[in-house]
């Protein structure tokens, strides 16, 4: 059966089949399924149903979460980047987008964990509105879903997408990535293109903690959705443009890891430093522990 376990063998595959990375996932998906490749498009398509549902939710939204945290931001967003962004379309899309699928996701809502809840708006963000602008048809858009599918495997199987493991780089890192592959290819991008974006998302990202205020998954991580979402755009531009990481896809991964082994457990998801111990960070915790 055919397999990949890091991003140089994705390429490698991709290249020496003249193949896109998405067919490479795609078809070891489907035989590690046993699946058809009709299934497992359909399986895909699904959940890019489900992203564009959540972005749709989240922009009119005028609720907030159960701790009062998070809430009617997207809206806000919504509003104001059809009248004084000063920002072009995608990118203001991004943002929106990105911000109303976190939102969803803190309102339980139903979205698309890519790779977790506490980065699902980063995926959508940068792919829906890099898709809309350019009126990418949704077959194309399912695609490019298998790519950073497949980007998720790699970072999964050799470092981690747990934020209580790794940090945040794990998992706004490990999305940001993800979505810079997958906007890449629906720009037409070269696989080895793909393994640079990945590259420059992810290692930009390397040592972010993960520090949320009350131990909620709203603060800060669902305004840093939209910031990761923005940054992939960027890592997807720098490598269209032909600009390449220094250090290798596979090297920034294991980087990546070596890095949330060595950071302390108060700033792995524990709530212990960071943001959550602030001052106003406290008083929101024990505000919420009184609801």
């Amino acid at each position: 059966m055919t397999s990949f376990s890091t991003i140089s063998e994705l390429v490698s595959m991709a290249e020496e089949n003249c193949s896109s990375i998405s067919e490479i996932v795609l078809s070891c998906e489907a035989q590690k399924m046993q699946n058809s490749r009709k299934e497992i498009i359909e399986a895909m398509n699904q959940r890019l149903t489900v992203m564009k549902k959540s972005i749709e939710k989240g922009r009119k939204n005028y609720s907030y979460s159960v701790s009062k945290m998070v809430g009617m931001n997207a809206a806000k967003f919504d509003n104001f980047m059809n009248k004084n962004s000063i920002l072009g379309k995608i990118v203001e899309k991004a943002i929106c987008y990105a911000l109303s699928v976190s939102e969803v996701n803190a309102c339980m809502g139903l979205v698309v964990a890519c790779p977790t809840a506490g980065s699902c708006g980063i995926l959508p963000g940068a792919v829906l509105s890099v898709s809309e602008e350019m009126n990418v048809p949704d077959e194309k858009i399912v695609l490019s879903l298998f790519t950073a599918a497949g980007i998720g495997m790699v970072i999964g199987k050799n470092a981690t997408l747990s934020g209580a493991v790794g940090g945040c780089q794990a998992e706004c890192g490990s999305a940001s990535a993800m979505a810079a592959a997958a906007v890449l290819e629906l720009l037409g991008g070269t696989p080895s293109q793909i393994g640079h974006a990945v590259a420059l998302a992810l290692k930009n990202y390397l040592g972010l903690v993960c520090d949320p205020v009350a131990g909620l998954v709203e603060v800060p991580c669902v305004k840093r959705n939209a910031f990761a979402a923005v940054h992939a755009l960027v890592a997807a531009e720098l490598a269209l443009a032909g600009i390449e990481s220094v250090i290798p896809p596979d090297e920034v991964i294991l980087a990546s890891y070596e890095i949330g082994r060595l950071m302390p457990k108060s700033l792995k998801e524990t709530s212990e430093a960071g943001l959550a111990t602030t001052s106003t960070g406290r008083k929101v915790e024990s505000m919420i522990n009184n609801l």
